[in-house]
């Protein structure tokens, strides 16, 4: 057994040097980077007051009046420090890997601030031992879910548990470990929702990393000081052979994709416990990014919901609503200045230096996700504009831009029609998320999980996603464009309109694999004519 920092943090740890610090606009979070700098000022004023995000890892950050370790720097201040479901112990289980990773999410430093500095951490470690394992993971997932009055919007996992660790017989990555079922129970059942670090090179932390109600992180480096390219060190199959030799160890067994988004991580800099200015890599420290961005995202929703806002509801809360919002704002194609690409501001390309015409997620519509860059790469700003488009219903005709969360009855489906024809050559973006049901066995019948429980898998409903001619009355008749994985929780459509039109946007339940009626989040962006 290697020893316990190995086991845990193998592939996604970054070693930490000492570095000057950047100028701003070379900020991973600013413009170049994922565009969330720009959120902190008028008129957007978005820091993420009041919003309560989680972190687990095996260690914590220290907490200033508890740790001794950042005794000197409040940068990062914690609303809660816990050792799995009961109190920290002052000294005991500090780490600077938690503390970077918190720093990316919370920091107050005025040379290295964090996405969003003004949201509630709460922080839980797991805690060293070879004895601790996935049951004391998700006994620490579940007892943050459960701080704030159990408003929670976001858990951080960057990190994760070695398949060789795991006590099934010849264990895969198939969504059966218990981590990942309580990942996708919690989600549910705590209305919150997990980014979790991608797994990053052979021999790796996969689990959880085979969830389906979560989203897994890859990372992206700088090409011309853009973060634009996704790093080589992320993992992912890019041949056939490759693929086979991997399948259920180091990624998902079987064709559903792992990584839904990218967001920087190669060189990012940030502060260490005892106020250092360090840079780090992986994707330990991209995933914190998209945590903290729901954050940001979730202050606009729930500034809305105080301001009695049309077209709003508190089903912004939702994980799923969210998801669908950050993988379809995320940047595939940089537009020509027409806005046909939808006004996106980068092109990112994959370890082969391929970008997403050239992928099969383009290509085949069995295939909603790229198997290196997902939907492609986290625009924070980007994700405020999809957002901040509101809440629309099927029952009248919708704009070229929004989201909605509504339930479909097996074999029927639901339309939105899109109120101005779309411009030939013009993409459209679309993305539809839906959750695995996955549910507790509960012997004790209290409501939470307990050492000793485990989890009943449902299994996962399937939904497909198209975009029609709006005269187009036939369920079966052929899509402009659509995405019909038999395996995914995601259906995800980048496609240009052939000719200009008039289009709608259906959702359909294709198939009944447990509830006769199913939840799902729709957001889409559309280049109308003007």
């Amino acid at each position: 057994m290697a020893n316990k920092q190995t086991w845990i943090f193998w592939g996604l740890s970054a070693c930490c040097l000492s570095v000057p610090v950047l100028a701003a606009v070379e900020s991973p979070f600013g413009t170049n980077g994922m565009d969330a700098l720009r959120l902190h000022q008028p008129p957007y004023n978005l820091i993420g007051r009041k919003i309560a995000i989680g972190q687990v890892e095996i260690g914590r950050p220290g907490r200033f009046g508890l740790d001794k370790a950042v005794s000197k720097n409040r940068s990062v201040s914690l609303a809660g420090a816990f050792l799995r479901n009961g109190p920290a112990k002052s000294n005991s289980g500090v780490d600077s890997h938690a503390y970077n990773v918190a720093s990316i999410m919370v920091s107050t430093d005025k040379a290295f601030p964090g996405i969003a500095p003004g949201a509630r951490l709460y922080s839980s470690a797991v805690g060293y031992g070879r004895s601790l394992g996935q049951p004391e993971e998700c006994l620490s997932a579940q007892h943050i879910a459960l701080q704030n009055g159990g408003d929670i919007r976001a858990i951080n996992f960057s990190f994760g548990e070695p398949l060789n660790r795991d006590p099934r017989p010849e264990a895969i990555l198939d969504g059966n470990a218990l981590l990942t079922l309580c990942i996708d129970w919690s989600s549910r059942v705590h209305k919150t929702f997990y980014i979790i670090a991608g797994n990053q090179g052979k021999g790796g932390i996969p689990i959880p990393t085979d969830n389906y109600n979560g989203v897994n992180v890859a990372f992206s480096s700088r090409r011309g000081g853009i973060f634009n390219k996704v790093d080589v060190s992320n993992l992912a199959a890019v041949s056939e052979g490759l693929a086979m030799r991997l399948a259920g160890k180091e990624i998902n067994r079987g064709p559903r994709r792992a990584i839904g988004i990218v967001a920087p991580g190669n060189n990012i800099s940030l502060l260490n416990p005892d106020g250092k200015k360090n840079k780090v890599t992986g994707t330990s420290f991209a995933a914190p990014q998209v945590t903290a961005t729901v954050a940001l995202l979730q202050e606009f929703g729930d500034r809305q919901l105080r301001k009695k806002q049309l077209n709003w509801s508190i089903d912004s809360r939702r994980h799923e609503v969210m998801k669908a919002v950050l993988l379809n704002s995320a940047e595939k194609l940089q537009d020509n200045g027409d806005g046909l690409r939808l006004g996106m501001m980068r092109t990112l390309i994959d370890k082969q230096n391929k970008n997403w015409l050239a992928s099969d997620a383009y290509k085949d519509p069995k295939i909603p996700l790229d198997s290196q860059m997902g939907t492609g790469h986290l625009n924070a700003f980007r994700a405020y504009q999809q957002f901040s488009a509101l809440q629309w219903h099927p029952a009248q005709p919708v704009p070229a831009i929004g989201w909605d969360y509504g339930t479909v009855n097996a074999e029927a489906f639901v339309e939105y029609k899109l109120a101005k024809p779309l411009k030939e050559g013009s993409f459209v973006s679309l993305t539809l998320t839906w959750d695995r049901l996955v549910e507790l066995n509960d012997k004790n019948k209290n409501g939470q999980f307990d050492a000793g429980e485990d989890f009943r898998d449902r299994g996962l409903n399937n939904l497909d996603l198209t975009l029609v001619k709006d005269d187009d009355r036939d369920a079966n008749a052929d899509a402009v464009c659509s995405s019909i994985s038999q395996v995914d929780s995601v259906e995800h459509i980048f496609c240009p309109v052939l000719a200009t039109g008039n289009y709608k946007i259906r959702v359909q339940f294709r198939n009944k694999v447990n509830e006769a009626t199913q939840s799902y989040a729709l957001a889409w962006w559309t280049a109308p004519v003007k």
